[in-house]
């Protein structure tokens, strides 16, 4: 184990719903701030810091971080406490198998399902991320993206497929981030989002879908390298916190 795991990082707890269980809100907020990248893998998350954030005991903190133990988001550390798990290359390679499936099927149906006004918030999403990223604001494209997505989905008009991928929405936020902060590959994945919406226009299903499927395992490959290599080319952590040998 590093030595040096990272503190916590600060996370922005909501306020407290006084019909939501103390630990239940804090459960909640800490699952998100994992899953969405806020809190880095190998930060440590020291009960003492939450509860002190929150103004409240130890007791629901410690409910929480249980639960997440659980769940194989935190694990306890060698001297004590507790640190955010890494994501292993399984967690993404089934992560983005599902994501193929769901999301290429919601695109066929949206080219089946659409009327010609419902594109216009797509083309307004294209646009706008291009003209983001022609002014090297990258960090705007996150939220663009998803909204394109979000909207691409509401156009299959299956509620069920809608709520089955929003069910893996934390997940693909925190992989987006690491994709779209590659700037050749958020320039691909407009291009590709351009090309989407020819093929829904055209109402071509089989080729949108492909498509799809493909703009995903692209991502998939990013977060592959990403999670493979660091910055310096040395192996990622993995989720014991050791190295990738």
């Amino acid at each position: 184990m590093n030595n040096g795991l990272k503190d916590m990082n600060a996370v922005a707890f909501r306020t407290i719903p006084q019909r939501k269980s103390l630990g239940r809100h804090v459960y909640e907020n800490l699952r998100h701030a994992i899953l969405t990248g806020d809190l880095d893998p190998q930060s440590r998350v020291v009960e003492s810091r939450v509860a002190d954030a929150l103004g409240i005991s130890r007791t629901p903190v410690r409910e929480a971080i249980h639960k997440l133990e659980r769940e194989g988001l935190v694990r306890q550390a060698p001297t004590g406490g507790f640190f955010v798990v890494g994501l292993s290359r399984e967690d993404v390679e089934e992560t983005f198998g599902i994501r193929g499936v769901l999301e290429s099927y919601a695109a066929r149906l949206a080219a089946v399902k659409h009327a010609p006004e419902d594109l216009r918030p797509l083309e307004a999403k294209i646009e706008e991320f291009q003209s983001r990223l022609d002014r090297g604001e990258l960090e705007e494209l996150l939220q663009i993206n998803t909204e394109f997505h979000d909207i691409l989905y509401g156009l299959s008009r299956s509620p069920k497929l809608i709520r089955m991928i929003n069910d893996l929405r934390d997940q693909i936020y925190r992989f987006r981030r690491v994709i779209l902060k590659v700037e050749g590959m958020a320039r691909a994945s407009n291009e590709d989002h351009r090309l989407i919406l020819k093929l829904i226009r055209e109402r071509n299903a089989e080729a949108v879908e492909r498509l799809v499927r493909e703009h995903i395992l692209r991502g998939q490959a990013v977060v592959f390298r990403e999670f493979d290599m660091d910055g310096n080319g040395k192996p990622s952590r993995c989720r014991d916190g050791g190295e990738r040998k």
